[in-house]
């Protein structure tokens, strides 16, 4: 084969090369853009069948609320109400959707939260023929985290104030009697708190802090169960404080002196 033969075989064979290189990029993008198209079609009907259900009215939100509320499934109801409230908030159904929410997280006893909800809706609805049991609900919210005596009585205060105020607003309500027995156990935890702590500083001697939560609860919870044994133990302190307190300011006299300091050098 001559020169001009070989070059024009060379020739054939690097064009068909490249026209098989250009056909491979071409299959290429066209499975690419095939599988696009499925992937974006695929999408749209797996959004059809599987993805989110179509938006429900304000009376099914009210009834799959409610239906959860009732199987005890608050988070489900809690999540259910708050979308109706925020999809709905004109609707008939949105007052007494904020209401069952609050109710839903009080069941769920997420007290401070439920609190918050009781009292949002207290302030948006303060005519609403229901702020008798929202206020008696508010009052719960506390009382169900009221702690054991060696701890401060901070809920059993508070529970306190919103009971004696249901009873002060709605003296006739049907939860007016149900608060009045709360104040009465409000009252018996807060003075067995101050019976505790009076018995605590007295065990340290330390007589006149003693006296004043003793003398607290005869002045201010005569008929709760404590008041004897609080006047017992305040007459106690009275006989036993002046000869403390004398001890105490002799043992403040000895500290001035330089031997008490050089021998007790921690006190």
């Amino acid at each position: 084969m001559n020169y001009t033969g070989q070059v024009d075989g060379y020739l054939a064979r690097k064009a068909l090369k490249i026209v098989m290189c250009e056909s491979r990029n071409m299959m290429k993008w066209f499975f690419i853009a095939t599988f696009l198209i499925m992937f974006v079609n695929g999408c749209a009907l797996y959004d059809q069948f599987f993805g989110e259900e179509p938006e429900k009215s304000a009376d099914e939100l009210m009834s799959e609320g409610t239906r959860m509320l009732e199987k005890g499934r608050y988070e489900d109801a809690t999540v259910a109400f708050q979308k109706l409230k925020d999809r709905y908030p004109y609707s008939k159904f949105a007052t007494d959707a904020e209401l069952k929410m609050a109710d839903a997280l009080y069941r769920d006893e997420l007290y401070d939260e439920a609190y918050q909800a009781y009292n949002d809706f207290e302030r948006l609805h303060p005519k609403n023929p229901n702020v008798p049991y929202v206020i008696f609900q508010k009052g719960m919210c506390h009382f169900s985290q009221v702690s054991t005596i060696d701890r401060a009585q901070t809920h059993a205060f508070l529970a306190k104030d919103e009971f004696e105020r249901l009873v002060k607003k709605f003296p006739s309500s049907e939860y007016a009697n149900n608060a009045r027995r709360k104040i009465r156990e409000c009252y018996i935890n807060l003075s067995e708190y101050e019976l505790y702590v009076g018995h605590y500083y007295f065990k340290r001697k330390k007589y006149r802090a003693a006296m004043e939560r003793y003398r607290y609860i005869v002045e201010n919870y005569p008929d709760f169960g404590q008041y004897h044994e609080a006047l017992e133990y305040l007459g106690k302190c009275k006989e036993r404080l002046p000869a403390e307190e004398a001890r105490q300011k002799v043992l403040k006299e000895k500290k001035k002196s330089w031997w008490y300091r050089l021998t007790h050098p921690f006190d």
